[in-house]
């Protein structure tokens, strides 16, 4: 009788998930299995070969361009999620260990610029970073320059600045998260023990804060890596990622077969750095047991 009971749960469960497999599968697995056999064909005129060939990932691993905006593509996410981390950690630690009321009001508070469009604050910051822009011109009228700041725009350095502040937030909810679970006996504990502030921080709230913290790592390397309108608008040529080549491929010339590969090769390579963030998160679990 308890074993039908079982059965007769898990088949709920089954029929509860259907909907979401079913979504899943349209939505993500059926669009990736159709670029997976876009990236085995070859572009003949405006159709397709009928052979099968490996050629579009040799063009892909072989060609150096590509191998430039791939790690330029890996190094701009990782410096945009050390960057968002660090200026993240300290306001999620002030709303968790210093806001004493209001915490959901100061939560709010620090979601208010990403009420507006996307697009709206990244335009924002190539108004702010232009060479006729906010901090040019604040410099120029101060005296302190003679001419505008090139460096400030149309680099990676813009498109670091910019993937930056746009995901803030995606790594200030995480870490708040993860900082309101500690036990604050545990704090007091080390106090009482002799720990001042710093050591204190350093023994106990950052080992514990660490899945929050590589949890939103991952957030915000993830979809970085495959952002291709910010190095468009503020990155310029010197800031061009590898989404942008894939877009180009798949939009202005037509190249399914190879704008395919390219996706599928950088998916591969976030998937093997977000797995290693993973097992990271796995590790620092496992210490802080």
């Amino acid at each position: 009788m308890a074993e039908k009971g079982r059965n007769q749960g898990a088949e709920n469960g089954y029929l509860l998930l259907a909907p979401t497999l079913l979504v899943m599968g349209l939505a993500l697995a059926a669009p990736l299995a159709l670029v997976a056999i876009y990236s085995l064909k070859t572009q003949s005129g405006i159709g397709l070969s009928d052979g099968w060939t490996l050629a579009r990932y040799g063009e892909v691993l072989g060609r150096a361009s590509y191998q430039v905006l791939f790690w330029r593509s890996l190094a701009v996410s990782g410096a945009v999620t050390l960057v968002t981390l660090v200026l993240a950690y300290p306001m999620a630690y002030f709303v968790a260990f210093r806001a004493r009321r209001a915490k959901f009001l100061w939560l709010i508070a620090l979601t208010i610029p990403f009420w507006t469009s996307y697009l709206l604050r990244v335009f924002s910051w190539k108004i702010i970073l232009g060479f006729d822009g906010l901090i040019n011109s604040g410099l120029m009228r101060l005296g302190l320059i003679d001419h505008p700041l090139t460096f400030l725009l149309y680099n990676p350095f813009a498109v670091v600045v910019t993937l930056a502040h746009a995901w803030a937030a995606f790594a200030i909810l995480p870490i708040y998260v993860s900082l309101e679970k500690i036990d604050r006996a545990l704090l007091e504990a080390a106090t009482d023990l002799g720990d001042g502030p710093l050591r204190r921080f350093l023994r106990v709230t950052l080992p514990l804060s660490m899945p929050g913290v590589i949890g939103a790592a991952i957030l915000i390397f993830v979809p970085t890596t495959g952002d291709y309108v910010t190095p468009t608008l503020v990155g310029g040529p010197a800031g061009s990622m590898i989404a942008n080549m894939i877009e180009v491929q798949f939009g202005r010339i037509g190249n399914w077969p190879l704008g395919s590969a390219l996706a599928l090769v950088s998916m591969v390579a976030v998937a093997m750095v977000a797995g290693s963030f993973v097992l990271l998160a796995r590790w620092a679990a496992a210490q802080v047991r």
